[in-house]
């Protein structure tokens, strides 16, 4: 069982991220409704012998005509580029992902690994046009709960962010336009120019982002592996989180 971590955020110019540990780096990269805490098993796990970061993706605050996730993989890029990171194992999760893939897209070189879980890029069940107007706490409970096999890892703190993010018009206008971008944004004619090295870690019952999505990408990037988790949704890394972790140190070992 992981702990709730207690993380420091820093800020520093336009980037806030949580940095723990030394050693090789791992940028984790969140969905659209992520939060950091989201990899606290990944943090307190490799932060033992890699540098792990965790930069805040600037999805809210980003002006809408500006937001699209090629406008997020450059804040990444620039993120590597003001740490002065040679390279780094990039890991996304959702949106996240898809950042992951358009960094490494354009930037391979900076790129060590990518390790996907739950990525979109290719397909997802979308949010549809909008939001439906005001939401019942109930409505975002059982929306949330849904993301994952067991509802219980959605949590009244994970809940609770949810719904103060969609019931905010501003953040919620915001998470529609980069749902928007990342569904028009497909990446299948693309896949085949990765060369670096991809680990692929899917729930078996992934309803958002579902397994024959997670095949097209083990089809499309030649050098990738793929594993799926049973009795697991679309966050493998909160809701199996020893298999997660052991099965990315495997790939990070080789």
């Amino acid at each position: 069982k992981y702990i709730e971590m207690d993380l420091k955020l820093k800020k520093n110019g336009k980037f806030s991220y949580v940095e723990e540990g030394q050693g090789q780096p791992i940028i984790l990269l969140h969905g659209l409704f992520g939060s950091l805490s989201n990899y606290d098993s990944i943090i307190q796990t490799f932060s033992k012998t890699h540098r792990v970061l965790v930069p805040v993706l600037p999805i809210l605050e980003l002006p809408r005509k500006e937001l699209s996730v090629k406008a997020l993989a450059i804040h990444v890029y620039e993120f590597i580029h003001f740490l002065e990171l040679e390279s780094a194992h990039i890991l996304g999760n959702s949106l996240g992902g898809h950042v992951g893939l358009v960094l490494t897209l354009a930037k391979p070189e900076v790129v060590s690994s990518l390790i996907l879980t739950g990525s979109s890029g290719l397909f997802e069940q979308g949010l549809g046009k909008s939001f439906p107007r005001r939401q019942s706490y109930d409505y975002v409970r059982t929306a949330s709960e849904a993301v994952f096999f067991n509802p219980n890892v959605a949590t009244k703190d994970l809940v609770d962010n949810v719904f103060s993010v969609i019931n905010d018009a501003e953040k919620a206008l915001n998470i529609v336009v980069a749902a928007k971008s990342a569904m028009k944004h497909n990446l299948e004619d693309e896949l085949h120019k990765i060369n670096t090295p991809t680990l692929l870690i899917w729930g078996r019952q992934e309803s958002i982002t579902p397994p024959f999505v997670a095949e097209a990408f083990h089809l499309g990037i030649e050098n990738s592996s793929l594993h799926f988790i049973d009795e697991c949704g679309h966050a493998p890394m909160m809701e199996k989180p020893v298999i997660f972790n052991s099965i990315l140190a495997q790939f990070l070992r080789a």
